[in-house]
């Protein structure tokens, strides 16, 4: 006698194999999320949707069923799916969220300012990837004239990255912004000498500066930038935005350029 499964017509292997390639894992993925989040009031509409679908809750148990050995079978989707999920998820964060992500503190912006392509890029002058990646960002811009690039000082990871963002917050200023982000990024690590040589490099006004990097926009700017990347999930630097996409780490001129290339298109 064959078995339910069995009996499931091609239309619900079908279905089967589109939930398990595109939005079904990320179904799957929500049933399995902790009951804190509301796992009830998904699940009733889902079966809502279900239903107006004309599935039944056998048909459902035994699509349940393929997924689920499709899954066991093939566990190399998982991080593909996951990574689409996060990526959805970001895409939710970022839509109500663009305003204030693409709003520069005022000068703390490489590439064209008026660039109809805004990257926003969260950076600590402590993180040696963000160091590592000055130059792909530089070739981005010289290969993209229509690129605006954003940065937020993102000050975690040393207790120095704090006196640099401040530095470079007032060197933005200064309209100095971009020649410090490079002299600093250029000499050694965050500290007191190297932060006033990477002034000096940029033409900074020190005695100004210093006195700038104490003033209360400073701190609102850093506590913005911290709450942003909050929202966002961002718990390391460097961290991109770029169109509806959220990239993190030093993914990479090539990585960059396929997201500039995405958001130009709308």
């Amino acid at each position: 006698m064959a078995s339910p499964l069995s009996r499931i017509r091609p239309f619900w292997l079908l279905a089967i194999a589109l939930l398990v390639t595109g939005t079904g894992l990320g179904w799957w993925y929500e049933r399995h999320r902790t009951a804190s989040e509301a796992e009830a009031g998904s699940d009733a509409q889902l079966e809502q949707t279900l239903a107006s679908a004309g599935i039944s809750a056998k048909q459902r148990a035994a699509m349940e069923e393929l997924v689920r050995a499709y899954i066991l079978d093939h566990p190399e989707i998982l991080p593909e799916a996951m990574d689409r999920l996060q990526q959805r998820e970001a895409q939710a964060r970022i839509a109500p969220m663009r305003g204030a992500l693409e709003t520069p503190f005022p000068g703390a912006v490489m590439g064209n300012p008026a660039g109809k392509v805004t990257l926003v890029e969260f950076t600590d002058f402590a993180c040696t990837y963000c160091r590592r990646s000055v130059g792909d960002v530089d070739a981005l811009i010289a290969a993209n004239p229509d690129l605006r690039v954003v940065v937020r000082e993102l000050p975690i990871i040393a207790p120095a990255s704090e006196p640099a963002a401040r530095m470079g917050l007032a060197a933005a200023a200064q309209g100095k912004y971009p020649a410090f982000h490079k002299a600093m990024f250029a000499g050694d690590a965050p500290g007191d000498a190297s932060i006033a040589a990477a002034a000096g490099t940029a033409g900074v006004d020190l005695a100004t500066a210093r006195s700038f990097a104490r003033d209360a926009g400073v701190d609102q700017e850093i506590q913005r930038n911290l709450g942003l990347a909050r929202q966002l999930g961002i718990n390391g630097t460097p961290a991109w935005v770029i169109g509806n996409e959220l990239l993190s780490g030093a993914v990479g001129k090539e990585r960059l350029q396929q997201a500039i290339d995405a958001a130009r298109k709308g």
